[in-house]
Order: C-alpha cells, then sequence, then structure tokens
C-alpha cells in the first residue's frame, strides 16, 4: 500500500504574505476563465496599459544575443554593471565600483540574497508600515523578524525619524526604506532621509534602500538617493528596468553598495557566494541596461503635465475630489495610489471584504491596504496606469460597490 501521508507545507511560510498576488488574483482568474473581463489594478505591471520598453533597450538586447548564451560572472556583465556606477557616480556617490554591484533577476531576488547573506535567526529588520510585502516575506524567510516602523498618513506617509530609533534594539540589522513609496506614492524629504541614514550610522545598521522607482517623481517632488546621504555605515541601493524603463518581464535588477566598504568585505564575499550559488541573473535583459541608464529618460515627459502617468494620477485625484466616500494623499511618485476609504460612512469597513465585493459584483482588482501590513483595514491599493477613460470607469464601478453599502450602513442606525 502506498504511504499516504499528508505532505504538509514548510512552517516558514506561516507568516508569509503576498496578497498582491494572493487569494483575490486566483478568484480573478477563474472569473477570467469563466469568460468575464477584469480590471486588473493589482500591481504595476506596465506592459499590460499599453506602456512599451524604448526601442533602444530591446534593439541592445537583439544586436547582443550571441553573447548571451553562456553563463556571466555571477555578479552580471560588466558592461551593466559600469553603467550602475556610472549612475552612482553622476549622483555623488564616488566610490563605488563594478565589483560593488550585483545583477539579479530582478530586484525581488536581490532582496532576498542580501537579507539571507544578512541575517542569523532572530534578527531584527526596520521595515516601513504600510510596507512592500517582499520585504517582509524575504525578511521572515531567512530566519529574521520584520519590525514595523509607522508611515503615518498624517505626516504624507513619511516616518517620524525618532519613532524608527526608537525601535532599534540590540538584534536590529538593518533599515529597509523604500522611496520614492510602493504603496502609498510618498517622495521622502531630505530632512526625514537624513535622520533616518544617521540612525543608522549611529547604530551600525546596513541600510537598504529600495530605489526602484527613483525617476517617477511629479512636479513639486524631489527624489534624495540614499546613498548620496548615508556614507558612515553600509548602503544597498537597490533598482531595476522594471518600473522606470517598463520592462518588467525582462527581470533585471541590481543592488549598489557604497558607504563603509571597508567594514563589509565579509558581508560583500557572502553576497558573492549567495550570487555564484545560483550562476547568473538572466543574460539578455542585462544588455538593456547601459542603454537604458545612459540614454534618453523617457519617464520624465510620462511624469509630467501632459505625460500619460501624470495625467492618470491627476485622474485618480478628481475622481477621490469627488466621491464622499474616499480620500486620497495624492502621490507625489512611483505608480500607485493608496485610496482611504471614509469609515464615517462605513463603520465596519474591511478592506478584504470590499476587495472582494468589487471583483465579484464589478470585475474590478485592487489590493486590499491591509495586504501591506498595516494596522488598519479602511484602504486601498491600485496602480496609476491605465488611461483616464479606464480610470474614470474603475470609480464608477468602486462607487456603485459602495454606494449600497453606505445605504445599509445608514439603516442600521436607525434599527
Amino acid at each position: 500500500m502506498p504511504n499516504s501521508k499528508h505532505i504538509d507545507p514548510s512552517r516558514q511560510l506561516s507568516d508569509v504574505r503576498y496578497e498582491i498576488r494572493g487569494q483575490l488574483a486566483r478568484r480573478a482568474q477563474e472569473l477570467e476563465r469563466q469568460g468575464y473581463e477584469i480590471i486588473s489594478l493589482n500591481i504595476g505591471n506596465p506592459g499590460l496599459f499599453g506602456f512599451r520598453t524604448p526601442e533602444t533597450m530591446r534593439l541592445a538586447m537583439i544586436e547582443n544575443l550571441a553573447a548571451s548564451e553562456p553563463y556571466c560572472n555571477q555578479k552580471g556583465i560588466f558592461p551593466a554593471r559600469e553603467a550602475v556606477v556610472m549612475q552612482q557616480q553622476g549622483r555623488g556617490v564616488m566610490e563605488v565600483t563594478a565589483e560593488q554591484v550585483f545583477m539579479g533577476n530582478g530586484v525581488s531576488e536581490l532582496i532576498d540574497l542580501t537579507l539571507r547573506a544578512l541575517l542569523d535567526t532572530g534578527d531584527e529588520v526596520l521595515i516601513p508600515s504600510p510596507d512592500y510585502p517582499l520585504w517582509t516575506a524575504a525578511t521572515v524567510l531567512n530566519g529574521g523578524r520584520a519590525v514595523y516602523y509607522p508611515c503615518r498618513e498624517s505626516r504624507s506617509f513619511m516616518p517620524d525619524p525618532d519613532e524608527v530609533e526608537a525601535l532599534v534594539s540590540e538584534r536590529t540589522r538593518a533599515i529597509v526604506v523604500i522611496n520614492p513609496n510602493n504603496p502609498t506614492g510618498a517622495v521622502y524629504s531630505r530632512e526625514c532621509l537624513e535622520g533616518l541614514a544617521r540612525i543608522a550610522e549611529k547604530h551600525g545598521l546596513v541600510m537598504l534602500s529600495d530605489e526602484i522607482y527613483d525617476q517617477m517623481v511629479y512636479p513639486g517632488a524631489e527624489f534624495v538617493p540614499m546613498a548620496t546621504l548615508c556614507r558612515q555605515t553600509l548602503c544597498g541601493t537597490f533598482s531595476g528596468l522594471s518600473k522606470v524603463y517598463r520592462a518588467c518581464g525582462y527581470r533585471v535588477g541590481w543592488v549598489a553598495f557604497s558607504g563603509a566598504l571597508d567594514r563589509a568585505q565579509e558581508y560583500l564575499s557572502a553576497m558573492d557566494l549567495l550570487a555564484a550559488l545560483r550562476l547568473c541573473s538572466n543574460v539578455p535583459g542585462q544588455w538593456a541596461v547601459q542603454t537604458a541608464l545612459g540614454g534618453y529618460q523617457s519617464i520624465q515627459r510620462l511624469c509630467s503635465p501632459g505625460g500619460r502617468l501624470y495625467e492618470s494620477r491627476q485622474a485618480i485625484i478628481d475622481a477621490v475630489d469627488a466621491s464622499p466616500f474616499l480620500y486620497l494623499e495624492p502621490p507625489r511618485g512611483s505608480m500607485y495610489a493608496f485610496v482611504g476609504v471614509n469609515t464615517g460612512f462605513f463603520p465596519d469597513f474591511d478592506d478584504e471584504t470590499f476587495a472582494l465585493e468589487l471583483l465579484e459584483q464589478q470585475h474590478v482588482l485592487v489590493a486590499p491596504g491591509s495586504s501591506f501590513n498595516t494596522q488598519y483595514r479602511d484602504h486601498f491599493r491600485i496602480t496609476t496606469l491605465p488611461d483616464r477613460v479606464l480610470l474614470a470607469e474603475v470609480f464608477k464601478r468602486i462607487h456603485a460597490v459602495l454606494e449600497p453599502m453606505a445605504r445599509a450602513a445608514k439603516k442600521l442606525e436607525f434599527v
């Protein structure tokens, strides 16, 4: 008789969540198989909304396909790493060389490798709340503990450095900063970033700065690279091709280390070991990096008045302003809006219940705010990638779900 013992998953996964592609997304796929058209706003995937990767990047890959068949160096091809070095030096970070740059299969892989090289069981990582949940997942999967510092809406979703420092313990190893921010669209001020940098330097913490949306900022906002402020401890700067260059499927990201490199040689050697164990990252996509970073930065046009991303962002702001049920801290960067729901109309509002009803009734897929490790459940995140026409339809459908909920809640008040 065959053994019928149940096959259980690893207990390490018990605290790992990634609802952006979780149960709601799976239900959306089921509805699509039944023939329904779903408006998927749960992830920032530019190619699904008509954005194209710059043609020069595609040509760079095609012209180098013959050189893409062997494995490359575990850190990545030299032209790609050197292009990152040139970008960093152009920003005033002069100590970086190609040896401190690691290419990966997207920033996602590098987040995992960076934390795997750093953490022992029980070590703590300071992570913003709301967060991009991959940071929490990678921390937990590598034996660490995520400690959340609040990014309050009353502060335009920027953290208070004093509150962050109060969370530092003997087990704290790193601070994670996501700027421009996913999911809130916040762009941190220089003063805020300087405060976080001083905390990392004072306590000898590794600064991990997720800057995948570095050039995706709107008028009035200034992006300040963390590596220009954090010099007396190790700083890892993460970026890639997926968002600014609309090349998600290329799966090309990088992390560049700067700051106190002399005190981090063993750690960087551990990173090199882990990079070698996965052999190398996707080679064809790496050939697009030099062209991307050195060429015309079309993202600036897209984020300026008249540009597609600017106009979509404004359409969301206008739609929220016109709704009695919603409110919004206008995003200053990235490709997301973190929309709040007026609980005065919905005292028992639950973001996951709302997201499921919106999907089932109106075939619109959003990400519940609590998916981003918040302690509150009255927000949802949408991407700003659709055009104005589609966004108008989206908010019409959102209103179609919220209005009956508000009427029902009002009736209950008089029962």
